[in-house]
């Protein structure tokens, strides 16, 4: 199972960004090329683990949105992008997203108290962006986070996540960076 995104992972390159080790991957960076059956596995996957009884499917600008596309089309459940760039529609929830390598403002437009969403993203690594996403949507919006996926689980901190927010996040692969190359874990 998922043979595609293993045999994947031993081909990435990893990069220093600061402190932080950043692995370069086609699900989180679209280099050097996404394989539409690489993209396949990934969708069935999250199709299969993922509980899908909700109201909108959320990612993060912008390696998610490749993620929910395909979702979205597949189950007629509709999307919705946090984006990076401030719209000043009604509305707009300004979150900040604290990352291993970066510090950025994300905005949410179009969601309301009530919404049942799903949460799809590419890689959950320090836990910022995640962390800023359930604070906005859930407590500052009051929607009802349903489930939360992640493709690549690289952290420790997964757990701590979970306790926090008392909320269960689905990893399709766990890895690490051992050496100066990414390795999968079982």
């Amino acid at each position: 199972m998922l043979e595609k995104l293993k045999e994947s992972v031993s081909q990435c390159r990893v990069i220093a960004v600061g402190d932080y080790h950043y692995f370069i991957h086609p699900v989180t960076d679209g280099i050097p090329f996404m394989d539409p059956e690489l993209l396949r596995e990934v969708t069935d996957e999250i199709l299969r683990i993922g509980d899908f009884d909700c109201d909108y499917i959320i990612t993060p600008e912008a390696m998610g949105i490749h993620l929910v596309v395909p979702v979205s089309l597949r189950l007629g459940i509709p999307y919705n992008v946090i984006r990076k760039r401030k719209y000043d529609l009604p509305g707009e929830i300004d979150i900040a997203q604290c990352t291993g390598y970066s510090n950025t403002r994300m905005f949410i437009n179009g969601l309301k108290k009530g919404d049942r969403i799903v949460i799809i993203d590419d890689v959950l690594s320090t836990g910022g962006t995640m962390r800023a996403m359930i604070d906005a949507l859930r407590d500052t919006i009051g929607c009802r986070i349903v489930d939360i996926i992640v493709v690549f689980e690289k952290t420790e901190r997964k757990t701590d996540l979970e306790k926090e927010f008392g909320i269960r996040i689905k990893s399709l692969l766990k890895v690490n960076i051992v050496d100066d190359r990414v390795v999968y874990l079982d």
